[in-house]
């Protein structure tokens, strides 16, 4: 009997410092905690993208965002979005072309040639009211990255983009501004 009670005690320890151990991040290479909730709020037209949109920050595991900073261009295309870009993702340069197609209020799926992350499908997080900046995640956390009309993000903005990605789970201390 006082064997199990040894054990007992021993397992009840083990566990207690198994649940205080960091945990390591999801999938690998996540910017996002495992498990969190994530919400793709922004509702809006496909029409509403249309443009070029210049790459103001990504997530990177080192200091700086290790590329130049990207671009997309959307043009309306029906009910889908066509879609052409470069973008840094994680210190990498990754190039698309080809339709985004609506899967759901606020998300896209690539269907043309996409490099590794990208072919996921692109949940827009937020945008602003007058839709001069985009925050656009993954559930996988694989990616995310804040797309301006312009090169300059307003630090009202910055800070909204901010508090959404933190908010949906994102890593925010490795959130790399161009």
């Amino acid at each position: 009997m006082p064997r199990l009670i040894l054990t007992g005690a021993l397992l009840a320890a083990l566990v207690t410092l198994a649940a205080c151990a960091p945990k390591p991040p999801a999938g690998g290479g996540s910017f996002r905690q495992a498990g969190a909730d994530i919400w793709s709020n922004a509702v809006t037209a496909p029409a509403a993208l249309a443009g070029t949109w210049r790459q103001v920050a990504t997530f990177a595991d080192a200091e700086g965002a290790g590329c130049a900073p990207g671009f997309v261009t959307f043009t309306p295309a029906g009910s889908a979005l066509g879609a052409e870009g470069r973008l840094c993702l994680n210190g990498r340069q990754a190039a698309f072309r080809g339709p985004l197609v609506p899967t759901g209020p606020g998300r896209l799926r690539p269907a043309g040639q996409v490099q590794v992350p990208l072919g996921q499908d692109w949940w827009l997080l937020w945008i602003d009211v007058d839709v001069r900046t985009v925050v656009v995640g993954t559930p996988s956390g694989d990616f995310g990255f804040i797309l301006n009309r312009d090169a300059r993000l307003p630090a009202d903005r910055a800070t909204a983009a901010r508090e959404i990605l933190d908010w949906n789970g994102y890593d925010t201390a490795r959130l790399r501004g161009f």
